[in-house]
């Protein structure tokens, strides 16, 4: 997979933009506060829809303009299709091939990233939300289904919880109607805990071998998805539902006295075990950035193994944060293998060593210039 060009009108700090990229690593070079970071974040955005920097697309479009568009042209094997993502106040609309689509569940997947940025060591050591947005992001590139299903126990959740703080409030006695919802969650939260829990497996597989090279065949990592519903891992589908149904009921009198949803994947999490240790708690600085560097670099090979196609790595300004044994691994592990995006300051001596014939494009201010 390749990202051939990028356009952007009112995006940020940019106000019309086009650049041509290369098959293998562009780099762009600046100081910060230059706009770096908000090209890397458009490619991103035409990926998935949405920022990982904030919640508003508002804060997308250029101050004082009411409209904002990305645009590309997606490369896949010898086929082109073009991408477009065009935000106002009345919302987003994401057109594929020229042809407006319906919903975004239907357009997510047509791009496929993955961002590698100096806060994804919080995906280590910050809160469990983190980590499940991890997940959810990252495999719902992979899977329509678990797109479609995490989308659904979005709704419910949000559904069931008003709810519930409608019985906390006694607004009503009925809690048939919470049954109802309670069943249309089992339904939908049981196949998110098994295609989470399939999915830590093969993310792990793919990141024990390369957690081991960078730690120099010292440390093991494990991966272990925590969900508050009791399975075991190869569980069928009714075992699971069985076990989310009784947890809730185990906690219905509770959830009715604070009115919010006690269990489910909304409230799981993913775990990083070095040597017998939770990196998270017992791990060194050293350890924790090998952790994530790992996990980044397996979910290349994994995104492959789902999609049949390998995605574009996004990597911000997280090279001056590795050392020149974590650059060197991290730069042998795309060379010639993905397409890849950096920002950077500048280039260390291990980097112009590792990356072959980079297009480098210099940022000031918002403006572009390619090195020759």
């Amino acid at each position: 997979m390749e990202l051939t060009s990028l356009k952007l009108v009112n995006y940020r700090n940019y106000a019309d933009l086009k650049l041509d990229f290369s098959d293998g690593v562009n780099v762009f070079l600046g100081e910060n506060a230059q706009g770096k970071t908000n090209l890397l974040e458009s490619i991103y955005v035409l990926a998935l829809t949405r920022s990982h920097r904030t919640s508003s697309d508002k804060e997308l479009i250029r101050w004082h303009e009411k409209e904002a568009t990305i645009s590309g042209r997606v490369k896949k094997n010898i086929s082109e299709t073009p991408l477009s993502l065009h935000f106002s106040n009345k919302g987003k609309r994401a057109r594929v091939n020229h042809l407006e689509q319906s919903k975004l569940s239907q357009y997510i997947g047509q791009l496929n990233v993955i961002l590698f940025a100096p806060e994804d060591l919080e995906l280590v050591k910050g809160a469990p939300s983190v980590r499940r947005r991890f997940i959810d992001m990252e495999f719902g590139q992979m899977n329509p289904l678990y797109l479609y299903n995490t989308t659904q126990y979005r709704r419910i959740l949000k559904e069931r919880n008003a709810y519930l703080k409608r019985l906390q409030m006694k607004q009503t006695t009925d809690t048939v109607f919470l049954d109802v919802l309670t069943e249309q969650l089992v339904d939908v939260g049981a196949q998110v805990i098994l295609a989470r829990q399939a999915f830590t497996e093969r993310l792990q597989a793919a990141a024990q071998p390369i957690h081991a090279e960078i730690a120099n065949q010292l440390e093991q990592l494990t991966l272990i998805y925590q969900t508050s519903v009791d399975f075991e891992s190869g569980d069928e589908l009714a075992t699971v539902k069985l076990a989310f149904e009784q947890a809730l009921k185990k906690q219905q009198a509770r959830e009715i006295m604070q009115g919010s949803t006690l269990v489910g994947p909304h409230r799981d999490d993913l775990q990083f075990i070095v040597n017998d240790n939770d990196v998270a708690i017992f791990g060194s600085q050293g350890q924790q950035r090998t952790t994530a560097l790992a996990v980044k670099l397996a979910e290349i090979d994994l995104m492959q193994q789902e999609t049949g196609e390998y995605p574009i790595l996004l990597l911000d300004d997280v090279l001056s944060e590795l050392d020149a044994n974590r650059q060197t691994h991290l730069l042998l592990a795309i060379q010639d293998k993905v397409q890849t995006f950096i920002t950077s300051p500048t280039l260390s001596d291990v980097a112009r060593q590792l990356i072959h014939t980079p297009k480098i494009f210099h940022v000031q201010q918002g403006n572009i210039t390619l090195e020759k």
